[in-house]
């Protein structure tokens, strides 16, 4: 009797641990297709534009070894004393792929200015402004892509959309005086989770897998920053509450949703503005500073939120919401007289004799106006001709050259891109000032991303260069030769 009693219960603890295991083992079974279905999401390459750089890369690699055989011991230019005591402004000594800021010209991205990029790149149905999937394209390979190409872009990125628990978690707990560049910075170390170059390298993967994690990384997290911004936006100044990712629109289009708006001009200067903002040569200060600190073989996290660090700085990209204080404040000199071109350099002196700059104008590099701030005023024209602060950033524009020029303490007296964006955004109803440097910061890593991606691909070492100290110059200062300085281009006062 207890032989058969033993056995049956043997056969139920058997029954019971099988059942077990099949669940156990199906679970799994599970949660790896799950996590496989996840990889292939997060990495399939609907546009091509993956499987294009790994193309690119070995002609690449060619090319700049060719050019290092013939000319590598050739002088890119010179370093005087004064520069290296102030900014280091016109020193050549970095090589960076994705743009290049002619004084002249203003920017190009891959060859490309401004409005030939307005001509040449893909457009959003119904829309006339390229959209920055099309730069972010071109940007990474050096060539504008077919609609095909833009559209696949536009859907991986879409896909790629989401940002983990934890981040959410983080963002609705900061407190609503913390400044959304404050905010959008640690957000973007909060990300560093999900980051696949830390985790391929932490395992022992391959220098020539380097840039291979870092595109996936770049894309993941250009994809995140609409919901990221979102949030921080809706969270400090509205309800909290942010829309969905919708696979129908663009990036542009789904940003201008997530933040709360549902125009389709919004749209299109969303599209305008992240592309014109996106990358400005590699010496300033966030592009250089995402290049320096992921020189290192920091992940595109970590060298992201260094080169946002340095974005919010007044002289860098916190100069928008400084112009937007700056009419404001012309607008209450006024008083309700009606903007002369008189009342209006009055005020411009007025701010000068102070000791202050007049913020949008001037620039480290430009000498002429920047074609950035000329795309924003044509948008104006053609979408908001009668809107009073545009008229008023017109008036600016007809009279500050000038007093700037009899000032004499200013190279260049011409707008930035930064004395127009803040009139635009005010327009449409984004009068938040202290989220502009966060719309700011998701199109800058458009560019800073993108040529982060090359720097892995070509392995660029960490950057080191040398430094010396006053008293070194002190004691070595007859030894150094004198540099004509018809050649060099000298500091300003702000740079972009």
């Amino acid at each position: 009797g207890i032989n058969a009693e033993y056995g049956e219960v043997k056969t139920v603890w058997s029954s019971i641990i099988f059942k077990k295991m099949f669940i156990l083992r199906s679970s799994r079974r599970v949660s790896k297709f799950k996590r496989n279905i996840t990889a292939r999401s997060i990495s399939e390459d609907h546009s091509g534009l993956k499987k294009k750089v790994k193309e690119l890369i070995p002609y690449k690699i060619a090319e700049i070894k060719e050019i290092r055989q013939h000319h590598g011991t050739k002088q890119l230019g010179h370093c005087t004393v004064d520069m290296a005591y102030q900014g280091m402004r016109g020193v050549r000594s970095m090589i960076y792929e994705t743009s290049l800021l002619d004084p002249e010209e203003g920017i190009r991205f891959r060859g490309l200015s401004i409005p030939e990029c307005q001509k040449a790149l893909p457009k959003w149905k119904g829309g006339s402004e390229p959209t920055p999937e099309a730069l972010l394209w071109l940007l990474v390979t050096g060539e504008v892509p077919t609609q095909q190409q833009a559209d696949g872009l536009t859907q991986e990125l879409v896909s790629r959309a989401k940002i983990p628990k934890h981040v959410e978690t983080m963002l609705d707990n900061f407190p609503k005086h913390l400044h959304p560049m404050s905010q959008f910075s640690a957000a973007v170390l909060g990300l560093q989770s999900e980051s696949q170059f830390c985790d391929a390298y932490t395992k022992g993967t391959k220098k020539d897998k380097y840039w291979e994690h870092t595109y996936e990384d770049a894309l993941n997290l250009i994809a995140a920053l609409p919901i990221v911004a979102a949030k921080i936006y809706r969270n400090t100044f509205k309800d909290g509450k942010i829309g969905k990712m919708d696979p129908s629109l663009d990036y542009s289009g789904n940003f201008a949703r997530l933040l709360g708006f549902n125009s389709p001009q919004f749209d299109e200067l969303m599209r305008l503005y992240l592309v014109i903002h996106t990358d400005h040569e590699g010496g300033n200060v966030s592009a250089h500073a995402t290049r320096l600190v992921g020189s290192a073989l920091s992940d595109p996290y970590y060298a992201f939120s260094a080169g946002m660090n340095g974005l919010a700085g007044p002289l860098h990209g916190l100069a928008n919401q400084e112009v937007l204080r700056w009419l404001k404040g012309l607008q209450k000199e006024l008083n309700g007289a009606e903007p002369t071109a008189e009342n209006i350099s009055e005020v411009l002196w007025k701010t000068l004799n102070n000791g202050q700059v007049v913020p949008g104008y001037g620039h480290a590099v430009l000498r002429k106006t920047d074609p950035r701030y000329t795309a924003q005023r044509e948008f104006a024209q053609k979408h908001l001709p009668n809107d009073p602060l545009f008229k008023l950033v017109g008036q600016v524009y007809e009279v500050a050259p000038d007093v700037l020029t009899k000032h004499g303490k200013t190279k260049n007296p011409f707008p930035n891109v930064d004395a127009h964006s803040g009139s635009l955004l005010v327009h449409y109803g984004l009068e938040e000032e202290n989220f502009y440097t966060v719309l700011f910061g998701v199109s800058r890593a458009f560019g800073v991303l993108a040529s982060l991606v090359w720097d892995r691909a070509l392995g660029f070492p960490i950057e080191r260069p040398k430094s010396v100290t006053t008293e070194w110059l002190k004691k070595n200062a007859h030894t150094l030769k004198p540099v004509s300085y018809t050649h060099l281009t000298l500091p300003t006062k702000r740079i972009v």
